[in-house]
């Protein structure tokens, strides 16, 4: 297994983020951890979502739109440069929030490129990510269906809350809070040979 970094989005990967929204769709696919991005494939152009995501970091714009604070990172494989998935991490997000159903950390995985281990190394990345925002517990939700993700948050520490119908969209979905600074001090050796 090659190493996986993050990096901020920008116009230099344009085509390639646009090909991986495309790849999704030609997989019949959940997009997850995009911040948003998958608004390009109707409603906006790149170089808008690239704006909003900026405006993503002023509390008083998410404030105002009724959303969180938020930074979006492609999840690079270092090996080809190539995109591998997206991760979209949250913070400070208040306990209002978290009852109606935010969660901390949204990620995913290009299909052409899942089961190999990457989704455990993207939501390392995003821990490591939170704690430089000064996280200390998060909460990452994922449908009780969605087994992969399940094992994902799980093999990272995730303790389940609960599992209840996620009032947004009508589906079972479990509910895990992850101490940040325990999981990267527990994981560390198993994963941080394999970021940077």
């Amino acid at each position: 297994m090659t190493n996986l970094f993050l990096e901020t989005p920008g116009l230099n990967r344009k085509e390639e983020a646009l090909a991986y929204l495309e790849e999704h769709v030609k997989y019949k696919s959940d997009l997850n951890g995009t911040g948003s991005m998958d608004n390009c494939l109707e409603k906006t152009t790149y170089e808008e979502w690239l704006l909003e995501l900026e405006r993503r970091k002023n509390p008083e714009y998410v404030k105002k739109i009724n959303r969180c604070l938020s930074k979006t990172f492609f999840v690079v494989r270092r090996v080809d440069n190539r995109i591998v998935g997206m991760i979209n991490v949250r913070y400070h997000i208040s306990a209002e929030m978290l009852k109606r159903g935010a969660s901390h950390i949204g990620y995913g995985i290009r299909p052409s490129e899942r089961r190999k281990g990457y989704a455990k190394i993207a939501l390392y990345l995003g821990l490591l990510e939170e704690q430089k925002l000064g996280e200390e517990n998060i909460l990452l939700e994922c449908t009780v269906d969605n087994i992969g993700s399940n094992k994902t948050i799980q093999a990272l520490g995730g303790k389940l809350e609960k599992t209840e119908l996620d009032q947004n969209d009508n589906t079972m979905t479990c509910y895990y809070w992850i101490n940040v600074n325990d999981s990267i001090k527990r994981y560390y050796s198993q994963y941080n040979h394999k970021i940077n």
